[in-house]
């Protein structure tokens, strides 16, 4: 199993959306590094859900539920489903910038990317950040 950090402005979809539709096409990805992330993501495969903009955090994990096809919107790009298993943290982006062990995090590196690969030590530390939050 991979991980993986997907971001989100609350403003458009949020976690609260997540657990209320049950499940969610994730698409308007437009990122050639980020749709690269979708298409290496596999069933079963989790991720953090990032709340960007306003809240700066990692709020839930997702599961990646079918593997990657074109985006509904533009088939130039690609989509893949995904549905919420249980809200964390919340752990911000300050506390995991805070954090020594994370300063090679793809989050942290390449802030602007709204799909991520995360490291299985990296997922572990924020878990446990989570349930210290």
């Amino acid at each position: 199993m991979a991980y993986w950090l997907m971001k989100s402005e609350p403003s458009s979809y949020s976690w609260d959306d997540l657990v209320r539709d049950g499940s969610t096409e994730w698409d308007g990805v437009r990122n050639n590094a980020a749709r690269l992330h979708l298409k290496a993501m596999k069933p079963g495969d989790e991720a953090f859900f990032y709340a960007s903009m306003t809240d700066k955090a990692v709020v839930g994990i997702m599961r990646i539920t079918r593997e990657a096809q074109p985006d509904p919107g533009d088939a130039d790009w690609v989509s893949v489903r995904v549905e919420p298993v249980k809200p964390i943290g919340p752990v911000t982006l300050a506390k995991i910038k805070a954090e020594a062990a994370l300063a090679k995090m793809e989050l942290i590196r390449q802030s602007r990317l709204s799909v991520a690969p995360v490291r299985e030590d990296e997922w572990q530390m924020i878990l446990g950040m989570a349930r210290s939050a």
